[in-house]
């Protein structure tokens, strides 16, 4: 039993030095990728300070702030999908498709229709209004799904937020018709999820997002291993099932708006990455929760990092990459637990 832990535990630390050293790779490639080439040597001649005025302006105004955007929201929307397929016990469970995106897409429709400023300092409210679309929805697909005899069930979890997704997108594309040209230019880039234009301000909004939230789930993992089996379960061993599941629905809620809020709207991460996390580390949460982060890390990175790339000088939002490899691979999922 000992030395099965043992080897569980070596190998975890494998995968995650691994997937570490991908991660960093992802970001010298993505550095050294774009209109502008810089190569790795010139790169980190720049960081020590040792750049040439354009080579400077390239990596520390446009580059890196987009990068670190696309970091700490692959790693959110990664864990907000593992902690989502852990309350509904449904592996089909993601963000985009139980409606929490859209959900956030009308809390920032609501701020730049009624809030009319797109400036850098206001860019700091985004999250706080698609946190609060995201809890909106969330609220209705708990109400609309909750059965008083038999709870929460998994099945309806995922048709009704097939439900109040549409209803929430069909207000949200009303609003937008709404919008001037600039407005509506900057709202439908956001609801494709493109990373274009990301400052130093938005890395400062959504840091916090991440750095608070994130941990607090991996310090809670205990306590979704044992919701993962079950309400009667959970109860028998003492835990608060209704009080701890609102709680990690919020974190979840959080980690996803906040992450949208930045990157637009991203699907599918939240659905492969946890798949792919508990294919490597196994079920429990304690190993899971983080190489999920790590695995919606590096999707998202390199995702933009081809979407820019692969048709320069005209670029493909990460979005739309991300949902290439990721509609398939709902598809597989979706016949496999069928």
């Amino acid at each position: 039993m000992k030395y099965t832990l043992n080897k569980n535990s070596n190998k975890n630390y494998i995968v995650t030095s691994i997937l570490i050293l991908i991660s960093v790779a992802s970001i010298f490639v993505s550095l050294n990728t774009g209109t502008m080439q810089l190569s790795p040597v010139k790169v980190i001649q720049t960081f020590f300070g040792y750049g040439d005025f354009n080579s400077s302006t390239v990596l520390f105004d446009y580059r890196l702030p987009r990068i670190l955007i696309t970091m700490l929201a692959g790693v959110g929307l990664g864990v907000s999908g593992a902690i989502l397929q852990g309350l509904s016990r449904n592996p089909l469970a993601d963000p985009g498709i139980l409606g929490l995106h859209s959900g956030a897409a009308f809390g920032l429709i609501i701020f730049v229709t009624y809030f009319h400023s797109l400036d850098k300092q206001a860019s700091i409210f985004i999250p706080l209004f698609t946190f609060t679309g995201g809890i909106l929805a969330a609220l209705l697909i708990i109400l609309l799904a909750y059965d008083r005899y038999e709870g929460t069930l998994p099945i309806r979890l995922i048709l009704v937020g097939i439900a109040v997704s549409a209803g929430f997108s069909a207000i949200t594309l009303f609003l937008s018709l709404r919008l001037n040209e600039e407005m509506y230019t900057f709202a439908s880039r956001w609801l494709v999820g493109n990373v274009w234009g990301r400052d130093w301000v938005h890395v400062w909004t959504l840091l916090p997002w991440i750095v608070i939230l994130a941990p607090y789930a991996w310090f809670k993992s205990h306590t979704l291993n044992i919701l993962s089996l079950g309400d009667e379960v959970a109860a028998g061993l003492g835990v608060s099932v209704q009080k701890n599941r609102l709680v990690m629905l919020a974190v979840a809620v959080g980690l996803s708006c906040g992450s949208v809020a930045m990157t637009g709207g991203i699907g599918f991460i939240g659905l492969v990455a946890p798949h792919l996390a508990r294919r490597l580390a196994g079920p429990k949460y304690e190993h899971s929760l983080p190489i999920s982060g790590l695995i919606g890390l590096i999707i998202l990175l390199l995702a933009d990092t081809v979407g820019r790339s692969l048709f320069q000088p005209n670029s493909i939002p990460a979005g739309i990459v991300v949902a290439a490899i990721g509609a398939p691979y709902f598809l597989y999922l979706l016949l496999k637990v069928k």
